[in-house]
């Protein structure tokens, strides 16, 4: 054993024999004497210095160190997270041959992908630290223009809206990418949602999900997940908004909105977006299915084929469709603003009064365990509905009609309406990321001022 420094400056010991008087008496065996005598002497010193040793010893085992606590808390903890909630592992990619290593692999439409499933499927047994949990992993999507926005706030908004997803994202753990140039030359505007998606696909093999979301939807319930179960229940591939109503009896252009959907990562979606796009600008026969759409659909008030007409078009056209194609109703997956945007104050109110009756949401968190909190909020939001005339938070805000890039809008409402609109619907929603960090903001069509929320906020504060 070593005596650490800092026990031998403060402890003196000494194993020198004590003193003696002299003895001038000579015998013969003196020098044997003398000789045990120190012997013993040595060794009657070491045996207390040892034993004295050793207690020291005990009792610095007991002593906090923090350089040492932290490092066995790591070392424990990391053994633990292993053996109970292994991390993906972002270093790891065997040199065994994947998909990837087809020279003939496209990741452009037009191209089929054949036997993804099964390329998925092996990928993730080759890279096994992403296999657990992948079930329920998801990509967002989401893009915008190449060029500079024409309308001058339109790059701001369009920052913003890029922020609101992010931060849902990371609140939820979900992976986002962020999309500026055209991966198809032929497929542009609306349509160009389709080559991404499918680039997505190929490029994240570890996710279950792709989630497209419109540049100009914005999340407003931010603690709202998707509720993925109820799409595994049948096995559902694609998710959107939409009613069946209006697909076969009114026929109508707006029976469900392509701006938002929630794809799976399988062979069937690939196939499906192949059959899907090819109604668009990419086809020889682009023109004939504006025609055939509007023959159809007596509402549709433009002749080119757009991506929605044609995704209800297949729809009409195969009801079996329907055994994979989701058709959300329940919650707003995503809702019209205008019919939205009215209710924020509502809303805000009622949470409030939630928030003041039950202390365990007025607690301070970290972000990170947001999802805690949703559901202590859930049972207090039982008889609040969750759809049109619910005072629930709308899950997706979507500005339809609106182009905060363009500066174009629908004429049914000013343009000052549309970028109004925009800013108190992300102030609605950044109010709940902000209020993690400590502050909110009290009038949601003034970006610029927040107030630091007090202890035990609502309950206290002139709010």
């Amino acid at each position: 054993m070593v005596i650490p420094t800092e026990l031998s400056k403060s402890h003196h010991y000494s194993t020198a024999p004590m003193p003696t008087k002299p003895n001038f008496r000579i015998r013969h065996f003196s020098c044997f004497a003398d000789g045990f005598l120190y012997l013993g002497g040595a060794c009657l010193g070491f045996l207390l210095v040892w034993s004295l040793w050793s207690l020291a010893g005990s009792t610095l085992t007991h002593t906090f160190d923090p350089a040492s606590a932290v490092r066995a808390a790591a070392s424990s903890g990391s053994q633990k997270c292993v053996q109970e909630n292994p991390a993906v592992d972002l270093r790891y990619d065997p040199p065994e041959p994947t998909f990837y290593d087809d020279p003939e692999l496209s990741y452009s439409l037009g191209r089929p992908i054949k036997n993804w499933d099964e390329k998925r499927k092996e990928w993730l047994k080759q890279h096994p630290s992403f296999a657990a949990g992948a079930r329920d992993r998801v990509v967002m999507v989401t893009g915008s223009q190449t060029k500079p926005c024409k309308n001058h706030m339109g790059d701001h908004l369009l920052l913003r809206f890029f922020k609101n997803k992010v931060d849902y994202c990371r609140i939820h753990g979900y992976d986002i990418f962020y999309n500026n140039v055209l991966l198809h030359p032929n497929m542009p505007s609306y349509w160009a949602k389709l080559p991404v998606v499918k680039a997505a696909m190929l490029a994240h093999p570890e996710a279950e999900w792709i989630w497209w979301v419109d540049s100009d939807a914005a999340f407003t319930d931010m603690e709202f997940k998707l509720p993925l179960r109820r799409y595994d229940y049948k096995n559902h591939n694609l998710v959107v908004h939409g009613w069946a109503r209006l697909i076969y009896e009114d026929k109508s252009w707006t029976a469900l909105n392509a701006g938002v959907f929630l794809i799976r990562n399988c062979q069937w979606s690939m196939d499906f977006m192949d059959t899907w796009a090819k109604m668009g600008p990419m086809s020889p026969d682009y023109p004939k299915w504006g025609q055939i759409q509007r023959s159809v659909f007596k509402d549709k008030l433009f002749p080119e084929s757009d991506d929605q007409s044609a995704l209800i078009y297949l729809l009409y056209k195969d009801r079996g469709l329907m055994d994979k194609i989701y058709l959300e109703g329940g919650y707003y997956f995503e809702g019209y603003w205008v019919e939205i945007l009215p209710t924020y104050d509502n809303i805000t109110e009622k949470y409030t009064e939630i928030e003041r009756e039950d202390g365990k949401l007025r607690r301070r968190h970290a972000e990170k365990v947001s999802e805690q909190y949703a559901a202590f909020r859930e049972p207090h939001l039982k008889e609040a509905g969750n759809a049109k005339g619910s005072w629930r938070r709308p899950f997706i805000t979507h500005f339809t009609g609106c182009q905060p890039c363009s500066g174009d809008h629908n004429q049914m409402y000013g343009g000052d309406t549309c970028w109004n609109g925009m800013v108190k619907a992300l102030n609605f929603a950044d109010n709940q990321v902000l209020r993690k960090y400590g502050f909110v903001r009290p009038d949601l069509l003034d970006s610029n001022t927040v107030n630091e929320t007090p202890f035990d906020y609502p309950e206290e504060g002139p709010w």
